[in-house]
């Protein structure tokens, strides 16, 4: 007999539901690729008359200032600025209190400084995001801490004010029955605002914000290490329950504002492994029942619906799932990968840019290549023990200009049990030839590769004028059949992450990078000979020297740094 649990479904066994799910995913999926003759239906324009706001706030919230900002409680907190490795956890963990709090938003969503051109003005951020378009916003519960409310409460977290705007106060009963311990855990939870993408990018814009989600888990994961917080995603979490902890199912709070969609949830503990059975049913009702404060404000005076969009979520909204852990043995030691020097994590996040152009000529040493690589290998140590699956994206990578390694097409499997499914997808007569001792890298082909890497991403000269680029193919329908059409955000999140791995590994070798979002995707598939759905290409990425615009001038993200 088969067991038919929720985890165990088999596409030709599952429910209606589950299948009629898949295939809304598969109609969006396939109704949003770029192509050729085509690319995805939006605007095709930029009206700039309806671009939306660049912060959201919440009018009549009250307003607590986090450290290291002016009035802000500091304590005596200093950020240690101790040289180690990135995502490395900090050693004794702070406490959880108010400033560290502070410290870590600071570093995984605050702002990383303003540009300006002639009378233009922007800002950039710590996490990246499509478009610098930001469709995310983070909301914070937690333990009543001092310099915050006096008791268990929401916050979301204002990136222009380094601030935490106060949405609800709270039972504190309910807080310590669900959470445990007051002062060792506190919930990050993560919306998005598809307007936010739309505005640009149509019905393509799920995907960017499911990308920026997963961004946003790799800061959070990077910004809590630097004070040794240990930080994991809550699948037992359904979205709507997310939706009201953070209150973003409240229509009154909303009247004029662009709704939010529930994303994801990360517990972060001062002290060890957070649990991620994280029970949210007493908790999420004492919210509900809890004192609110603060309406949303309005991004733009004018839409544009993408019933589109409306659609797949609704079709991929999370019910929550069991909990589960996987822990992924280390690939290398720490003497085989030849890692780099200790360096300042605090000041790598904070200079971290999206490149615009390469120079086209440098070259990278074939042993931070290899760093690289291992660095996006699942390994039991943060980023990748957040996660709660196994690694289901694998990197197609175009060498262009790595000292010692031949230009070509390689594959980097970073499941290796995925690895005989890949080789049999893949319909083209390539080599692979293994291509380092321990890391499951295979030279698929010899030869330069600069136009076709170039021609795939949108055409774009970026994706050839680095060291390298790369496709994130992900193990695509065993995924949804296995784990629901909700996995289809799981499977961009887990691209996300791998970005701002390389985004933070490129700035730590004295490079820059880039994600692509724009690439044409049935192109892609057909270069590897990819049929069907099995493996789809999600996320583009490149890795070069950049070529700075010497017309910008740049200015730090908040007043007082300039102190």
């Amino acid at each position: 007999m088969i067991d038919r649990t929720r985890d165990e479904l088999m596409i030709g066994e599952a429910p209606q539901a589950h299948l009629a799910a898949i295939e809304a995913v598969h109609r969006y999926h396939d109704g949003t690729k770029h192509d050729f003759r085509h690319f995805a239906r939006s605007l095709g324009y930029l009206d700039w008359a309806s671009q939306p706001r660049p912060f959201r706030a919440f009018a009549s919230a009250p307003v607590f200032p986090l450290y290291p900002a002016p009035l802000a409680l500091v304590e005596g907190y200093t950020s240690q600025t101790t040289d180690r490795q990135l995502f490395e956890l900090k050693e004794p963990a702070e406490p959880l209190t108010a400033p560290a709090l502070g410290d870590v938003l600071r570093h995984a969503f605050g702002l990383s400084a303003w540009k300006r051109l002639a009378k233009s003005r922007w800002s950039l951020r710590v996490n990246p995001s499509s478009g610098n378009l930001h469709p995310t916003e983070a909301y914070v519960a937690c333990a009543s801490l001092r310099g915050l409310a006096d008791s268990p409460a929401v916050y979301h977290y204002a990136a222009d004010r380094h601030a935490l705007e106060q949405r609800c106060a709270f039972d504190g009963d309910a807080w310590a029955r669900e959470v445990g311990a007051p002062a060792t855990i506190v919930l990050v939870a993560f919306t998005s605002i598809h307007w936010r993408e739309s505005w640009k990018y149509g019905e393509r814009a799920f995907r960017y914000c499911q990308h920026d989600l997963g961004h946003a888990v790799g800061a959070i994961c990077a910004a809590a290490a630097l004070v040794g917080w240990r930080a994991v995603l809550l699948p037992a979490w359904s979205q709507r329950a997310i939706g009201t902890l953070t209150g973003i199912d409240r229509d009154e709070d909303f009247v004029d504002a662009e709704r939010e969609e529930p994303g994801c949830i990360v517990a972060l503990s001062a002290s060890g492994v957070p649990d991620r059975g994280t029970n949210s049913t007493s908790l999420v009702e004492a919210v509900r029942l809890g004192q609110w404060s603060g309406l949303a404000s309005q991004l733009s005076e004018d839409h544009v619906d993408w019933t589109f969009i409306e659609e797949v979520a609704r079709a991929t909204e999370d019910p929550g799932r069991p909990n589960r852990t996987f822990a992924a043995a280390p690939l290398l030691d720490a003497a085989a990968s030849g890692r780099r020097r200790e360096l300042d994590p605090r000041a790598l996040i904070l200079q971290r840019r999206s490149a615009v152009a390469f120079d086209g000529l440098s070259t990278i040493p074939r042993s931070d290549f290899f760093e690289m690589l291992a660095r996006v290998m699942p390994e039991p140590r943060a980023p990748w023990n957040a996660l709660w699956w196994t690694a289901k994206i694998h990197l197609v990578i175009f060498v262009h200009r790595v000292d010692g390694l031949e230009p070509g097409l390689y594959l980097l499997a970073r499941e290796p049990q995925a690895l005989d499914r890949l080789r049999a997808a893949c319909g083209r007569e390539f080599l692979w030839e293994a291509a380092h001792e321990m890391l499951p890298l295979f030279c698929l082909a010899r030869g330069a590769c600069r136009t076709l890497a170039a021609r795939l991403s949108c055409d774009q000269a970026i994706a050839a004028d680095g060291f390298f680029s790369l496709g994130m193919i992900a193990d695509f329908d065993a995924s949804l059949e296995r784990d629901g059409a909700s996995f289809y955000r799981h499977l961009f999140w887990e691209s996300g992450v791998v970005g701002q791995v390389l985004y933070l590994e490129a700035e730590a070798a004295g490079a820059r990078a880039t994600g692509i979002g724009c690439f044409y995707d049935d192109p892609v598939h057909e270069a590897l000979g990819l049929h069907g759905h099995a493996f789809q290409s999600l996320y583009h990425f490149t890795v070069g020297m950049p070529v700075e615009d010497r017309r910008l001038t740049t200015e730090p993200g908040y007043e007082w740094e300039t102190s």
